[in-house]
């Protein structure tokens, strides 16, 4: 299959840019047996689903992974990513400009305006390809590290949102029921949720359970394989709880759907399926898992989702999971329709 089979023209006026508000979102249904899709909000979720299914969330949290500095000594501005903390207690970055931090240069980063006095100050340990660097951090100002990234640090918007973060994406990209530290990416289609919705699912006698997947940067790597199959996808570590694995097999007993919220819940269900001999078992993991057309899905009845860039290993899932020329066409109506793309975009349920 041809990466190409996934492209589509979107307007850039469709990429959305600010968020609507929680529960306020547009809705696509995607009803796979019918192969028709139709208009609705998110709103309405409570009454697509029924009694007895489940809704399965990531909860992770993401945390302010940008930091804005100056080289030290030469005052040189310097951006970076922070992507994961190493065992040995440094951190692998991705760093810009990259090609001017050698082994053993030095970084300050600050914000003076929002945190006076609390600083990082980075050391080059080793270089990789591609502004990718393992950096080693002092602080001062702060308790600990995490401490100072939290004052200092700026919201890792994707970067085709193109504006500045503000005081309100803190809160805004991130979901409510967002738990443990960890991303650099918010699990996207979770941002449709206020409590209000949940409690409605939930009056509905829809449960809900949780999963913790670390989304990566690696979410926004471009597929550059001209054939589907050949693109890798980067690892991200998950856990299922002891009590989110008895929700889904209780589920599974008394006929209910698995609804996975968004593409990464989705990839921690499956992989952890596929150890699982079909089941979800309690337990830990690093999802490498590849899903596109040809995968059978073990853990997943139903899916809620946002609209994902063209030629995308997300959009891959999607078609996976519905269809591709289903969601092919669904996608170019939803282009002719107006709805909003991407993180901060409107949502899709598959069912």
């Amino acid at each position: 299959m041809l990466v190409a089979d996934f492209d589509f023209a979107l307007p850039e006026t469709l990429i959305a840019q600010e968020a609507r508000p929680r529960g306020a979102s547009r809705l696509m249904v995607v009803d796979r047996a019918r192969g028709t899709w139709t208009d609705a909000m998110i709103a309405d979720l409570p009454a697509l689903l029924a009694p007895g299914d489940l809704l399965v969330v990531n909860d992770t949290r993401v945390f302010p992974a940008r930091l804005l500095g100056r080289r030290d000594p030469s005052g040189g501005a310097v951006e970076c990513l922070l992507l994961a903390r190493r065992p040995d207690g440094d951190w692998d970055a991705l760093m810009s400009p990259g090609q001017k931090l050698p082994t053993g240069a030095r970084v300050v980063f600050g914000a003076p305006d929002r945190a006076p006095g609390v600083e990082l100050c980075a050391e080059i340990r080793a270089r990789g390809d591609r502004g990718r660097r393992v950096v080693a951090f002092t602080v001062e100002g702060a308790a600990s590290v995490d401490a100072a990234v939290d004052q200092i640090g700026h919201v890792p918007l994707p970067p085709y949102i193109r504006r500045p973060d503000t005081a309100a994406d803190r809160a805004r990209y991130q979901t409510v029921y967002a738990r443990a530290r960890g991303s650099v990416a918010a699990p996207t289609a979770g941002l449709h949720f206020d409590e209000a919705l949940l409690a409605a699912l939930g009056q509905r006698g829809i449960a809900r359970a949780a999963v913790t997947l670390h989304v990566g940067y690696g979410t926004f790597k471009p597929v550059k394989a001209e054939r589907v199959e050949d693109h890798v996808v980067d690892a991200e570590p998950y856990d299922v709880s002891r009590d989110t694995a008895a929700a889904i097999a209780a589920a599974r007993a008394r006929g209910g759907r698995v609804v996975a919220v968004g593409t990464t819940t989705t990839r921690a269900l499956e992989h952890a399926a596929a150890h699982g001999g079909g089941a979800v078992p309690a337990g830990g993991g690093v999802a490498d898992n590849y899903i596109h057309p040809g995968h059978r899905f073990a853990a997943v009845d139903a899916l809620v989702t946002n609209f994902h860039l063209p030629k995308s290993s997300l959009l891959m899932l999607v078609a996976a999971f519905a269809g591709r020329d289903l969601i092919m066409a669904a996608y170019r109506d939803a282009v002719a329709r107006g709805y909003h793309f991407y993180s901060y975009g409107d949502a899709m349920v598959i069912l």
